[in-house]
């Protein structure tokens, strides 16, 4: 009988339902348990926040656990750099596996006794043949398998061949032992899949005691069972392997009854017996993974991406990692926001990557505080400025947050602005700076250009100014109005910075999709970082500490780098969105 849903009602996803019906029929005894496995062979990316938040979610609504397993069963690829930075990104998501942290590794044992059992059973055998025979015997989607020459050995020739790949007799690739399922199968992940495999390689935790290693599907199961898991949520791309999931469990509940195949080993029934996640085991429910545009999440390519220096590492802020989103300044909140609103589906679709950065903004532009910065610098004198003045504004941190207070902002005679704030000839909707115009300074003054100074070469390096003393503040005591208010820096208050600009790491939607005889790679964005080392802030960030999230007024939100900012000593903020929401303008799209 099938444990996957129908079409889902409106209200709840099918996964909820399947939770809500399984609990209606008492199927765990009222118990909700799910688990996030990642494999620690590289970084977490964004795909990857979809499913802990919704299996972290899923067992936090309905008053469950949920477990935080590293499924270290390959050891070429695994190292305790990736363990550390899972638990990190976990953590970091707002998420605690508290007491069930759990590896694949800790159940080593028990995955040897099951392959025991299941020789034993007749139900799996030791393989000679290579790994490209095994390929060609197995068949294609058109046409059924053939028997391996070696599918008949006893049960005895099985145990001992295993046993000796186990105490290490064979070298890598010499044999593998293999499922006795039907090569005749329509579904080829039934064709007899390899359960394990030799592999003389160091492993993270158990070092070189085990020189044979259990294949994903056969451990993933198993481990499933073995942490009293009930709803195993995995993604789309397992949908084929359920099968062999459901194999393995009822091949071991099967096994479990004959008491005549534990003659050898009471102790290992008396466990399987005693053990609940056995009797009432899990089954396994699939999601569609997530897509955004402008990216790509395959594994392999982001570890092309940084092996090969397209990026600075696993953690560079242009990266969909979400070590890389975390540097940029993205909040937990904002991801966890995201995920919420994309939902969980069965079918496999693309989201605008702007929703996420929309969600980014809703939640920056409540907590973060304002500042003034200037990008590319440009010099203005006040001429009618009193030399011994200097004035000390007191700002709002927050225009609608009064509790996030105030902080003290000087002014001078000599200020800067940003340079694309002047044009000396400006078009009718150009209500900034330019000759003979009077602005507003954000809580200063009004100014007025007066005289334009250029260099040998005509660029224009500095502006002359007048201002109103009956201004003070922004805001004129005879009601004459203006249309340009822009923020500035006081000049001999100013902090020097580095700021980087981010955009995205693709040209195309769709980098995947590469046609023509290109890559991926043929279509990274060559302006995708901008790193501006000119830049002037006000005195208040001087101390800011790293991974502070906050907004240049006018310019967008920015954050203090997690790797090469230092407080006092050199600043470097980058850049993590517009101001500008390309979401609302495509929502209103969409609606008209």
């Amino acid at each position: 009988m099938s444990n996957q849903p129908e079409a889902p009602a409106k209200g709840k996803d099918f996964i909820r339902q399947i939770i809500d019906r399984d609990l209606e029929d008492g199927k765990y005894g009222n118990r909700v348990h799910t688990r996030f496995p990642p494999e620690p062979n590289g970084y977490l990316h964004i795909g990857h926040a979809k499913s802990i938040c919704l299996n972290f979610g899923v067992a936090a609504e309905y008053g469950g656990k949920c477990n935080l397993r590293l499924d270290d069963t390959n050891p070429v690829k695994e190292d305790t750099e990736y363990v550390d930075s899972i638990r990190e990104d976990v953590r970091w998501l707002g998420f605690d596996w508290e007491d069930r942290q759990f590896f694949a590794s800790d159940y080593y044992q028990f995955f040897y006794d099951v392959a025991e059992l299941f020789i034993r059973m007749g139900r799996a055998y030791v393989d000679n043949l290579s790994a490209d025979e095994i390929r060609e015997y197995r068949g294609t989607l058109k046409s059924p398998g053939k028997n391996s020459p070696y599918r008949d050995r006893s049960v005895e020739e099985n145990l001992e061949l295993f046993r000796s790949m186990r105490d290490g007799k064979f070298e890598d690739g010499t044999c593998v032992l293999r499922a006795k399922i039907d090569m005749a199968s329509p579904n080829v992940v039934l064709r007899d899949p390899a359960l394990y495999r030799i592999k003389h390689a160091h492993h993270h935790r158990t070092g070189d005691t085990w020189c044979i290693y259990p294949m994903y599907d056969f451990a993933h199961c198993l481990s499933d069972a073995f942490e009293n898991v009930t709803h195993s949520i995995c993604t789309l791309e397992f949908e084929n392997n359920r099968p062999l999931y459901d194999w393995v469990l009822d091949t071991l509940l099967e096994g479990i009854k004959d008491e005549t195949l534990f003659a050898d080993c009471p102790e290992f029934l008396a466990e399987l017996k005693a053990h609940p996640g056995f009797a009432a085991r899990p089954y396994q429910y699939e999601f569609a993974r997530l897509n955004i545009t402008g990216t790509v999440l395959s594994k392999r390519k982001l570890i092309q991406l940084v092996q090969e220096g397209h990026v600075s590492g696993w953690d560079d802020p242009r990266m969909p990692t979400i070590c890389g989103f975390r540097r940029r300044g993205y909040t937990p909140e904002s991801i966890r926001d995201f995920c919420e609103r994309i939902g969980v589906a069965k079918a496999d679709s693309t989201v605008e990557s702007a929703l996420l950065e929309h969600c980014l903004r809703q939640d920056l532009n409540e907590r973060a505080p304002r500042y003034l910065g200037v990008l590319n610098p440009l010099k203005v004198v006040i001429e009618n400025y009193p030399e011994d003045q200097e004035d000390v504004f007191e700002m709002p941190l927050h225009p609608e947050d009064e509790s996030m207070g105030t902080r003290k902002v000087p002014f001078g005679k000599e200020i800067y602005i940003e340079r694309d704030d002047f044009m000396e000839d400006p078009p009718k909707k150009f209500f900034r700076m330019g000759p003979g115009r009077e602005v507003r300074l954000r809580f200063a003054y009004y100014v007025t250009c007066t005289d334009v100074i250029k260099d040998e070469n005509g660029e224009v390096v500095e502006l002359r100014c007048t201002y109103d003393p009956e201004t003070k503040g922004g805001w004129s005591k005879d009601g004459r109005k203006v249309k340009g208010t822009m923020h500035w820096v006081s000049a001999k208050h100013a902090i020097p910075a580095e700021i980087r600009l981010f955009d995205k790491l693709f040209t195309v939607d769709n980098p995947n999709a590469a046609k023509d005889g290109k890559t991926f790679i043929d279509y990274i964005n060559p302006d995708s970082l901008n790193v501006l080392t000119h830049c002037l802030v006000e005195p208040a960030l001087a101390e800011m500490q790293p991974g502070t999230n906050f907004q240049f007024e006018r310019t967008g939100y920015f954050c203090t780098d997690l790797r090469d900012h230092t407080p006092g000593e050199k600043l470097v903020f980058n850049r993590t969105a517009t101001l500008r929401d390309s979401w609302a303008k495509i929502q209103k799209q969409m609606k008209k």
